[in-house]
């Protein structure tokens, strides 16, 4: 444990993006409350989970993160978190057949209820409203007393928190995961685009490959890795009360590291990543594996100095770089954070957020993201590390397995006129589950090269 911390140090430093509650009482008690509630991962699988980053940071393996922009309580439903998981599953396939690499899933999913916001407040009608800030904190109904934040909401998080874990555990090792069920694509969606041969060719091949390994005798009854997989789950840090409130040191080997029991990872936000600021401060302090928003303003020095501070140990599998940087900027504004971290010798995970970056508002003022730029910062995400000589580690996306319409393009062509029809989303828009599915085969070719290119430099360095 790092010196002079606790877990509410962070009281001690200047916070962002806190809602300010009414009753102080009333947050104390709800929090006291929470405290005492049994923690929702465990000390063991938080600490494999930092191995299995380990892994990706050397190179060995790929992170696939996704889930909710923002989980709703009104939207919590066994079938959406088994569509969400199952097209997760399905992506991780695809890019574990396309890279010939382990993918490791990590989901948005059992926590992802709080979001930072712009402003504090928002205009509405005439009336001057608190922002939603994620149903953790306040209701999205446009009235003063759904908007005003209630500390009970965070006791209905940790409830639907603890049962779509008890869910995802359930799918992760009670058969749902089967490699014979996972692989039986909807790829309706390419029908008619010019990506539905290479597409249906992929698809194909991953078929082949699971039938002649059911031939040679290598089923889900005889290889217990066919049928069970491991998911771990993760959120952004943001709403500190609660967090503090589930931090706890492992009962079992009563050792003296603490753990931020509410998720397997968790991260800090582009908006709260100051170096004096509360979640830093929070976050140093937990032995969780940190994620860390990284976007357009960050530069090298102040870079460096978040990682020295988050991972002063240089622990491989501690630090997750979560780059945002939009796909007009990725390019020239990565490229500086990559040499730098290189230059010290930092062990951490390179991820692409190409969700965050690109978003814009449509002529009929719906919030969208084209898949096109979404797609062409994943591009320049690869094309920054193979130019660096790095490895890109993951993708951190925003999806639901749901066919909503949030997002514009895909082989789908969503357009402005179809944004209206299911646009569901509390917050920021999503990719729908086929175009998560149509972004996992684009990728798993970027990590096929990626692959390809890697080999022909050790090959070179042996000569």
């Amino acid at each position: 444990m790092p010196k002079d911390w606790s877990p509410d140090s962070w009281r001690a430093h200047e916070a962002q993006q806190l809602p300010v509650y009414d009753d102080p009482t009333a947050l104390t008690t709800v929090t006291d409350k929470l405290s005492s509630f049994p923690p929702l991962v465990f000390a063991g699988e938080v600490t494999g989970l930092r191995a299995k980053l380990a892994e990706v940071a050397a190179g060995r393996a790929f992170l696939l993160q996704g889930g909710d922009c923002a989980e709703s309580f009104a939207e919590f439903h066994p079938d959406n978190i088994r569509d969400t998981f199952r097209v997760l599953l399905q992506m991780a396939v695809v890019l574990t057949f396309g890279g010939s690499v382990p993918v490791l899933k990590v989901g948005r999913m059992a926590g992802q209820f709080a979001k930072p916001r712009s402003n504090p407040t928002e205009m509405i009608d005439g009336q001057e409203l608190p922002i939603y800030r994620g149903d953790i904190v306040n209701g999205i109904d446009e009235d003063l007393d759904a908007r005003r934040p209630d500390p009970g909401r965070m006791l209905t998080a940790y409830s639907q928190a603890a049962a779509t874990l008890n869910l995802l555990r359930a799918f992760a090792q009670g058969g749902f995961a089967d490699l014979h069920k996972v692989h039986r694509w909807n790829l309706s969606f390419i029908e008619g685009t010019e990506q539905a041969e290479r597409f249906r060719a992929l698809s194909d091949r991953i078929t082949e490959s699971l039938d002649f390994m059911e031939a040679c005798g290598l089923t889900a009854e005889s290889v217990q890795e066919m049928r069970h997989t491991e998911f771990f789950t993760s959120h952004e840090a943001l709403l500190l009360p609660y967090e503090e409130a589930m931090t706890r040191r492992d009962t079992i080997t009563r050792a003296v590291d603490w753990f931020d029991t509410s998720a397997h990872m968790v991260w800090i936000g582009d908006r709260t990543r100051q170096p004096d600021g509360a979640h830093v401060e929070f976050c140093r302090g937990i032995d969780n594996p940190l994620g860390l928003k990284a976007g357009p303003s960050l530069d090298p020095d102040e870079l460096l100095r978040l990682i020295d501070t988050l991972n002063p140990d240089n622990d491989p599998g501690r630090m997750t770089l979560i780059c945002r940087m939009g796909s007009d900027n990725v390019l020239e504004q990565l490229p500086p954070l990559v040499r730098a971290v290189e230059r010290e010798g930092r062990a951490v995970v390179w991820s692409c957020d190409p969700m965050h970056g690109n978003t814009i508002k449509a002529s009929n003022g719906y919030k969208t993201r084209p898949f096109d730029r979404i797609l062409a910062e994943v591009r320049g995400f690869f094309a920054v590390h193979q130019g660096e000589g790095t490895h890109a580690g993951g993708i951190h996306v925003e999806m639901t397995g749901q066919q909503v319409t949030e997002c514009l393009g895909g082989a789908q062509l969503i357009d402005e006129g179809q944004l209206g029809s299911r646009y569901h989303t509390h917050c920021d828009p999503r990719l729908n589950a086929s175009q998560s599915l149509e972004l996992a085969f684009l990728i798993a070719e970027m990590l096929k090269a990626q692959r390809q290119a890697r080999g022909t430099r050790l090959a070179g360095a042996a000569e």
